[in-house]
């Protein structure tokens, strides 16, 4: 069967279909000039042929279709006429596909054999469904009815809530067979899950609310659904998810006026060479994305970056704002000082993540530091470099590995350095079996050196003391970096705890910590030490108790209180 044959209206349509398409009163108002090709149809006002059957001509004829134009001489009572035939035809279409609602299930009681017991169901105060055993306390328990059913025709009522059921009210639900069950969430699943695998869609969509959300009015709708199509993705739906975020901003604004908000500038360079800044504010409300600029022309000098500022600060409004952090670099540096200057009453606070890592940075330059953490970082390049080196390793590791990656360049090495100390007795024994002795890796002049760091006592030595050093600093840049509470109110105790868990560390020897703290003071006082940490460490009631007396937390304090 060729094309032509596949086709409506070729001498391949059966005669029912002929007679069907016949019984269109469009044909009254156009013809065929060739009896064997229906597609062809010509208008009988217009004198226009269309080549996509008597459906396309329709939509000529009765105008307003944006892929069909509009035949001007077609009669007004005529188009009134196939409009009204065709909205026939797609109600009548509707109601064949719609599912009989729940009072005319009696009709369909012969059309399955299987009884299922119907329970009474209501919701606790959690949201979750009860089985209710007596209608009220001390009376007979609810009689439970038998009723023949198909499936797919209950469908519980939409919840308000997405993913909790209504508080309010009692629901029917229906004991169906588990194995039936349980097949036909399997196939759902799979097609799911297919979606991921054939769209590279990351698998931690799957932990969001949003596509819980997503799924649970699936299943609410019930069959028929129809999917969003390009254009409802790209246009449609997306005009009416930014019309919600405004609304979102303008609740998130009014919380902005009456408790205050922080402004966050996050910078970062694209692959371009383009530098953008995002900026967030923080409130009550939580954390908001707001915008997000090129900052190329403005990022290079403090005056710039101060024109950058000063324009968000007067967008969210002077009075609201409590402070403006950014990067420890020197032109955001000079730029918030400068604004500090500007505008008395508005705070700059550099990023305290940010400044923890630059004190574990010029830690890292100390020279037994450094030499320790290039031989850590050359043990595992050469590993990781030869496959069959990098399976015995995890032979030997039982299938570990050595490289931890982490949030910045310190925290790499210092998780990775932690991983190979862990692994001592494992890679030690490794490299001196036979099968490394025999091996082609060792005669390398790479693997000759790794063998001779790993044996020697000194390299151990020197990794258990970087790992003393800078693991408090290590904790402290987690707390600041987290995403789950606010660290306004702990950084100062934090970093005080940091610097005794070093001296301890050491037992108080001087000599092995001293170049260590002058490194933290540095950086402590000149970035980090503000007095908003302080205040928010007076007014934290974990440590409100211990630092009544402490006068320099008392004077932040009271300098907040009266910026």
């Amino acid at each position: 069967m060729d094309l032509q044959d596949m086709e409506g209206g070729t001498p391949a349509m059966t005669s029912e279909a002929a007679k069907s398409t016949k019984n269109d009163p469009a044909w009254n108002h156009n013809y065929c000039a060739d009896p064997n090709n229906q597609n062809a149809v010509t208008c009988i006002y217009h004198g226009k042929e269309t080549n996509g059957g008597i459906y396309r001509a329709k939509l000529h004829q009765i105008g307003g279709d944006r892929n069909a134009k509009a035949y001007l001489k077609c009669p007004e009572d005529v188009k009134k006429l196939l409009k009204d035939y065709m909205q026939s035809k797609k109600d009548a279409k509707i109601n064949y596909d719609k599912l009989p609602e729940h009072h005319d299930l009696d009709a369909f009681h012969d059309l399955e054999d299987d009884d299922t017991e119907v329970e009474e169901l209501e919701t606790d105060s959690r949201g979750h469904f009860k089985r209710i055993r007596d209608v009220q306390k001390g009376k007979a328990p609810v009689k439970k009815g038998k009723h023949k059913r198909t499936y797919g025709c209950f469908y519980p009522q939409k919840a308000r809530n997405c993913g909790r059921a209504s508080k309010q009210g009692r629901l029917k639900q229906l004991k169906i067979d588990e194995k039936l069950d349980k097949q036909r969430r399997e196939v759902a699943i799979q097609y799911i899950c297919n979606m991921f695998y054939h769209n590279g869609i990351p698998f931690n969509v799957a932990r969001s609310h949003s596509f819980k959300c997503a799924v649970e009015a699936i299943g609410q709708y019930g069959p028929n659904l129809k999917p969003p199509s390009y254009h409802e993705v790209r246009v449609t739906s997306l005009k009416k998810e930014v019309a919600n975020m405004r609304d979102m901003l303008a609740e998130h604004r009014a919380l902005w006026v009456k408790h205050g908000c922080s402004i966050m500038a996050d910078g970062w360079t694209s692959t371009t060479g383009q530098c953008i800044v995002n900026f967030l504010v923080h409130s009550l409300a939580g954390c908001v994305f707001v915008k997000s600029v090129d900052a190329s022309a403005y990022s290079k000098t403090g005056a710039k970056v101060l024109e950058l500022l000063d324009g968000f600060v007067e967008y969210v409004g002077e009075a609201n704002v409590v402070q403006v952090v950014t990067d420890n670099g020197p032109n955001f540096k000079l730029g918030g000082k400068l604004l500090e200057t500007k505008r008395p009453n508005i705070y700059w606070t550099p990023c305290g993540a940010h400044c923890i890592d630059l004190m574990l940075e010029d830690i890292g330059k100390l020279p037994l530091v450094l030499k320790t953490l290039r031989r850590a970082m050359s043990l595992t390049s050469f590993i990781y470099n030869r496959v069959g080196l990098l399976n015995l390793m995890r032979r030997y590791t039982g299938q570990r590995n050595l490289i931890r990656p982490g949030k910045t360049r310190l925290c790499t090495c210092y998780l990775t350095l932690k991983s190979i100390y862990k692994q001592k007795a494992n890679l030690r024994a490794m490299f001196s079996e036979s099968e490394w002795n025999s091996s082609k890796w060792k005669k390398e002049a790479g693997g000759k050196q790794v063998e001779d760091c790993m044996m020697k006592p000194t390299f151990w030595d020197n990794a258990y003391y970087i790992l003393k050093l800078m693991g408090p600093l290590v904790k402290t840049l987690r707390l600041v970096d987290n995403e789950r509470k606010p660290a306004m109110g702990y950084i100062y105790e934090a970093m005080d705890r940091a610097k005794e868990a070093i001296i301890k560390a050491f037992n108080g020897r001087d000599d092995n910590d001293k170049e260590t703290f002058k490194i933290i003071d540095s950086r402590w006082q000149d970035q980090l030490h503000h007095p908003l940490h302080a205040a928010g460490h007076y007014l934290n009631p974990a440590f409100f108790m211990p630092i009544r007396k402490l006068n320099s937390i008392v004077r932040s304090r009271l300098d907040c209180m009266l910026a």
